[in-house]
């Protein structure tokens, strides 16, 4: 198999270079190839040019008899199907097998996201005396005030904030540049962490740094620094909601849809390259239905 591991090389190089994706995506599409290759092995096939719409059929059932999601499935038939092609303009396979199979449906999922009291609840619990509760309400009205990927709040320097402007440069997928704005109370609070906590979270390190958000040794606060924070928060809270970055992305675009913003903002701001990511956060809350319908209805 040296040549199918130099096949998958050159993909990689070809999703690096050429592509600009960032490392993460490109970790997904080597293991769901790697995965092939152990299933290749499994059957005895020494070579991707040996691959048939039979030999997927195969594959597609030990995935699904491993339980693996819709999703996921789909996924790793996009991935290869991609590898195949990429194979088949650059000579090295004569055709794309992958072409003959159809992606399964994904699973709807309603996002979830936090009513506006749990949120209080949240905003609520940081003892602002300390620079940790500085640095954690700074963190909290960030990520809801802008919708950020927890990867790009951890990426933000100083240097990104414009406070004349109220807004911040992310640096998101794919190494795409966006503006987002932030309200008052967020200002507010970085503004707090930035004078005074954050100040004595860096002189508890020996080396400087330009990321607004430090841990409590004063290095770079990571995103499984930022979901534990998050955890630490909800628990000081008594609640028994669950909690991710990724929860208030869904809280931030959901609020903004519900009252009234248009789909197309909602997607330049969360960085979204399709409508369709954004359009998974159409769903409304009951509270607001009961709204619209109170005040729409003639017999309501």
């Amino acid at each position: 198999m040296e040549n199918d591991s130099r096949s998958l090389d050159m993909f990689i190089e070809y999703l690096q270079i050429e592509r600009n994706y960032s490392a993460n995506t490109i970790k997904s599409y080597e293991q769901d190839i790697l995965d092939f290759l152990t299933f290749m092995k499994q059957e005895k096939l020494s070579a991707f040019s040996e691959i048939t719409y039979s030999e997927i059929r195969l594959f597609l059932t030990e995935l699904y008899k491993k339980q693996y999601s819709r999703r996921t499935v789909a996924r790793k038939i996009s991935s290869l199907r991609s590898f195949y092609k990429f194979m088949t303009r650059e000579q090295i396979n004569g055709e794309n097998p992958f072409t003959l199979v159809s992606l399964p449906k994904k699973d709807v999922r309603i996002p979830s996201f936090l009513y506006k009291e749990e949120l209080e609840k949240l905003f609520n619990v940081s003892d602002l005396s300390t620079s940790i509760g500085q640095r954690n309400q700074a963190l909290l009205e960030i990520l809801y005030a802008t919708g950020m990927r927890v990867s790009e709040c951890c990426q933000i320097e100083i240097s990104d904030i414009d406070f004349s402007l109220g807004t911040i440069l992310v640096n998101g997928k794919g190494s795409k540049q966006r503006y987002v704005p932030f309200g008052e109370y967020a200002d507010k609070a970085i503004t707090r962490y930035i004078t005074k906590g954050r100040l004595e979270l860096l002189s508890k390190s020996k080396s400087t740094s330009d990321f607004l958000f430090l841990n409590f040794r004063g290095g770079n606060l990571t995103p499984r620094g930022v979901r534990l924070i998050l955890n630490k928060l909800v628990n000081e809270t008594s609640s028994t909601v669950h909690i991710s970055p990724h929860v208030l992305r869904h809280t931030f675009a959901t609020h903004l849809l519900n009252e009234g913003a248009d789909m197309r903002s909602v997607q330049e701001l969360l960085g979204h390259e399709h409508l369709s990511s954004t359009q998974v956060y159409t769903h409304v809350t009951k509270d607001h239905l009961k709204k619209i319908y109170m005040s729409s209805h003639p017999r309501a």
